[in-house]
């Protein structure tokens, strides 16, 4: 659930033409925001709604982050060849994050009801349209999940940690499968509190589609954005007994934190915890620096990028036309936040499927410590075909926590 819309398609089509999904958001303008531009989902119309959920079901779904989760799990759930059962499914669980909590939903029903001792008012589901949790109970209910049921919420890597820990549970043979991703919606207050940080990108309020600006000398800072990404995992035997269809393998994780130590800070890497992350899923995946086609990186728009570049060069050892690949999809579709690293799996997976490495938008003129790292040529303007292997996905979130992903092409 993208901001090109719902499903995998929409986004499949956008990748392939390097369209971006980064526009005016008039409320922005209005309330004085010196960021206006953000990527956000178009509406979830009555005529898709049925598709997913029930009259009454859709009536108590205020928070639009749940909302955009649950359809990305459902249409994971179904396209990997499963059925919502009438029993309860002990083998299969998720861990399903998202980055913020309802905070519209309490600015503008809970706090004024509450302060004008209208409580009652609240009804029997304002616990459910605000709890962190609301993502994998709603989730659990609709595809009547018995196993590990839980969300995470590790702020930008959210969406790739809930898909580390899900594995992580798969790998101890506590779980056949888990259903796992992130979301984040959208909102004017949680937004504010970026855009009082100065973090997002205030100069390009006229020309959404060249606000975001990894990997450039230009970059402003990022664009807002929100949606889902979900992907399900299962264990191979069992995936192949039953005839699914495979995308990738995961073969490396890395999860940790630099403990705000050594120059980390709740904004700022560590960049010793960095790289031991991806050390650390590399070693996992008995992955040479070599046979790495493709880094999908954090990669936000910000100075961040260069510290995230020079950790890979450090790690891989490997500089100019040696070094893989490189693309960032919040280029295209700003930064999602906690469904972030979510979504970009799912445009790593799809890059693999399809054979193509997706373009970097507005990267033209590179900061000059990346230019020195990377060869122009590994920063593709426009989608280029190649066939892609091994990918490295890396995330990072405030609290300066890691996390990274190796994946690799299924082709059996």
């Amino acid at each position: 659930m993208s901001p090109y819309g719902v499903g995998v398609e929409p986004m499949l089509r956008a990748l392939q033409v390097g369209e971006s999904a980064v526009t005016k958001w008039d409320v922005l303008e209005q309330l004085g925001y010196a960021c206006q531009v953000s990527a956000r989902p178009p509406e979830i119309t009555d005529e898709i709604k049925p598709r997913y959920f029930t009259d009454l079901t859709i009536k108590f779904l205020q928070h639009n982050g749940v909302l955009y989760g649950s359809i990305a799990g459902m249409d994971a759930w179904a396209d990997a060849g499963l059925e919502r059962g009438d029993t309860t499914d002990w083998d299969s669980g998720t861990i399903f994050g998202m980055g913020s909590s309802a905070i519209d939903l309490m600015v503008k029903r809970h706090l004024e009801l509450v302060d004008e001792h209208q409580v009652r008012r609240l009804g029997s589901t304002s616990v459910e349209q605000v709890m962190n949790s609301g993502i994998s109970a709603h989730l659990a209910g609709f595809l009547g999940l018995g196993n590990h049921v839980t969300s995470n919420s590790s702020a930008c890597s959210t969406g790739s940690e809930a898909v580390i820990i899900g594995y992580e549970r798969i790998k101890a043979g506590k779980a056949l499968r888990m259903l796992c991703g992130g979301c984040d919606g959208y909102n004017q207050y949680s937004w504010g509190g970026f855009d009082a940080m100065r973090v997002l990108c205030r100069d390009s309020n006229d020309n959404p589609a060249k606000a975001s600006r990894p990997l450039s000398a230009e970059a402003a800072g990022f664009v807002p954005g929100a949606g889902a990404g979900a992907l399900v995992l299962e264990d191979l035997e069992t995936a192949q007994k039953r005839g699914a269809r495979i995308y990738a393998e995961i073969i490396g994780t890395g999860l940790n934190s630099g403990g705000q130590r050594m120059g980390g800070s709740m904004t700022k890497p560590n960049n010793e915890g960095v790289r031991r992350c991806m050390k650390m899923a590399l070693e996992e995946g008995q992955i040479k620096p070599e046979q790495i086609d493709l880094i999908a990186g954090h990669l936000t728009s910000t100075l961040g990028d260069v510290l995230e570049m020079q950790n890979w060069h450090e790690v891989l050892g490997l500089s100019g036309k040696d070094f893989p690949y490189v693309n960032s999809t919040k280029s295209l579709i700003g930064h999602c936040l906690g469904a972030a690293g979510a979504i970009e799996l799912v445009a790593a997976v799809l890059e693999m499927k399809h054979g193509f490495i997706h373009a970097s938008l507005n990267s033209e003129n590179l900061h000059p410590a990346i230019a020195a790292l990377v060869d122009r040529e590994k920063i593709p303007l426009q989608a280029i075909k190649k066939d892609i292997n091994i990918v490295a996905k890396s995330s990072f979130g405030f609290g300066d926590v890691n996390s990274c992903v190796v994946l690799r092409n299924w082709k059996n």
